[in-house]
C-alpha cells in the first residue's frame, strides 16, 4: 500500500466552509466572468490531468494515496511537457500528490520555472474505497457501490463530499486568478481527474458530480479569460476540452 498525504488543515477549512455554505477565500458562487473581472489581459489557464500512474494502470481507487506515475506516465509527462515548451507558460501551480508533482516537474525542467505546490489541488479523498480495485469494491460492497454509480463519491463513507470539492475547486481558482492578476499569462494547472471534474463545474456553478466531463491522462482543457471593460466581468470560454498531445 502506497503512503496516504494526508491534509489536515484543508481538510478541516473546506469541511467548515461546506458546513455553513460560505465559500470562503473565493468569495464568489462560480468561476464565472464576474469571478475573472479583476484579470486585466488575456490570459489561458491550462488544466492538466497527471500522467497514467501504477494505480490507474490497476484501475485502483487512489484518492489521497500517493501512487507514483508508472513509465507509461513518465513518458506522457515528457510528451506534454515538449508540447508546452513554446507556449509561454508563466507558472505551473501542482497538487503536492506525487502523480501530479513529478507531471509538473517535467514541464517546469522543459520551461525554466518551478512548481508552486497548492494543496487545494489534490486529489478527492475516496475514504472506504481507497486502494481497492472497482472489482474489489464492487465485490464487497455491492450496496454503496450500487448508489456511488449514480451519486459518486457522496454515496461512499469517508468520502469527501461535493460540496468540499466546489469550495477546494473556487480555492484553486482564486489562485490561479492571483496569478493572472500579477502578470502570468500562460498558467498550468497539474491535477487529479477528481477535483478537475469540479474546476470545470465550477465555471458553470454547477455543484454536483454528474454528468462527468472526460479526463484522461495528461488530457488539457484550456480555459481563456479575456477583459472586456474595466471593472465589469471577463469573457470567458473553455477552448478545448482534454485535449491529448498526439503521440510523436
Amino acid at each position: 500500500m502506497y503512503p496516504r498525504i494526508n491534509l489536515e488543515a484543508l481538510d478541516a477549512e473546506s469541511a467548515a466552509a461546506a458546513a455553513v455554505a460560505d465559500l470562503g477565500a473565493a468569495n464568489c458562487s462560480a468561476a464565472d466572468g464576474a469571478f475573472f473581472a479583476s484579470v486585466p489581459k488575456t490570459t489561458t489557464i491550462y488544466i492538466l490531468r497527471h500522467g497514467q500512474s501504477v494505480g490507474n494502470a490497476a484501475m485502483t481507487f487512489q484518492g489521497r494515496l500517493d501512487y507514483p506515475l508508472d513509465e507509461k506516465g513518465n513518458s506522457q509527462a515528457a510528451i506534454v511537457a515538449a508540447w508546452f515548451k513554446d507556449k509561454s507558460v508563466d507558472a505551473v501551480v501542482a497538487s503536492p500528490l506525487s502523480r501530479a508533482a513529478t507531471t509538473a516537474a517535467t514541464i517546469v525542467q522543459a520551461c525554466g520555472l518551478e512548481v508552486q505546490s497548492c494543496d487545494a489541488l489534490a486529489e478527492v479523498d475516496v475514504g472506504l474505497f481507497s486502494g481497492m480495485s472497482v472489482d474489489q469494491a464492487c465485490a464487497q460492497y455491492p450496496e454503496i457501490y450500487g448508489r456511488f454509480t449514480y451519486t459518486s463519491w457522496d454515496a461512499v463513507p469517508g468520502a469527501e463530499h461535493s460540496s468540499r470539492m466546489y469550495y477546494r475547486a473556487m480555492r484553486s481558482w482564486a489562485r490561479m486568478r492571483t496569478l493572472a492578476e500579477q502578470g502570468a499569462r500562460s498558467i498550468v494547472c497539474v491535477s487529479h481527474g477528481g477535483l478537475i471534474q469540479f474546476l470545470i463545474r465550477s465555471t458553470f456553478g454547477a455543484r454536483t458530480w454528474l454528468p462527468l466531463f472526460p479526463t484522461g491522462n495528461c488530457g488539457i482543457s484550456a480555459f481563456e479569460i479575456e477583459p472586456t471593460q474595466a471593472g465589469k466581468p471577463a469573457f470567458v470560454q473553455w477552448k478545448t476540452l482534454n485535449f491529448q498531445v498526439p503521440v510523436p
